[in-house]
């Protein structure tokens, strides 16, 4: 039962905010600025991919733990060389460029329905983001966080129990009284594997025309799926 639960903390990337939208708008401004049109949608989703490839390098014990702004910031880099634009943009421009993850927008229900939780429950991040950017995110995009906690906090990246179970201690409380929300049923599946509660929440458009399908349902062992923020208030009672 979800009776237990005194806090919920999100996952970010897809489930609160619109990243692919919204890196893909600031792509577009670039290029609108310089007169270029290139593939932005193939730079979103490629910039993306350089920040799964960094978590999976740790995982692999290949690489050190770094900064999610590291991670895009190097792979950044390597797509502005192959889409001929390095020597377009200047430093300050590329440290812009690169702090568009600081800036991403929220789903039209977000803040909404994180206000509504925050009435009844602790409410924060559970986030591979670095806490600076997700700090940053909140502030321009007005996301109610009670606690912000990111992969520094745990020199670790999701799904490894350190991050889940170090949230928990950080919170104070125990296992069942968290609950992990995500779009993500990995997310879920992993949070619900430690012990945590588990609430879905369906993003379907979260990678647009991509090709990669966005989980739509839930799995029956999550505790509680919702269409969005909104909806989970109301089934979560706030």
């Amino acid at each position: 039962m979800v009776d237990s639960v005194k806090a919920i903390i999100f996952d970010v990337f897809g489930t609160v905010v619109d990243w692919r939208g919204s890196i893909i708008d600031e792509l577009n401004a670039v290029g609108t600025r310089l007169g270029v049109s290139k593939n932005w949608d193939d730079f979103a989703d490629r910039w993306r991919g350089g920040y799964h490839d960094g978590t999976q390098s740790f995982r692999d014990k290949k690489r050190e733990w770094l900064k999610a702004d590291t991670m895009h910031w190097e792979r950044m880099h390597l797509l502005l060389e192959e889409f001929g634009l390095t020597d377009r943009l200047t430093r300050d421009e590329r440290i812009h460029l690169n702090k568009a993850w600081h800036r991403l927008t929220p789903w039209p229900d977000s803040v909404e329905g994180l206000t509504r939780l925050k009435n009844k429950f602790v409410i924060g991040t559970l986030s591979n983001g670095n806490n600076g950017l997700l700090v940053h995110m909140a502030k321009n995009a007005g996301l109610p966080w009670d606690i912000v906690m990111g992969a520094e906090n745990f020199q670790s990246y999701k799904p490894d129990p350190t991050v889940y179970l170090g949230a928990v201690d950080l919170l104070g409380y125990e296992p069942h009284e968290v609950m992990v929300a995500a779009a993500h049923l990995s997310d879920l599946n992993s949070a619900r594997k430690y012990g945590l509660k588990t609430g879905f929440v369906a993003r379907p458009d979260e990678f647009g025309n991509s090709g990669v399908q966005a989980d739509l349902v839930a799995n029956p062992e999550i505790d509680v799926s919702a269409t969005d923020f909104v909806d989970l208030a109301k089934k979560m009672g706030a």
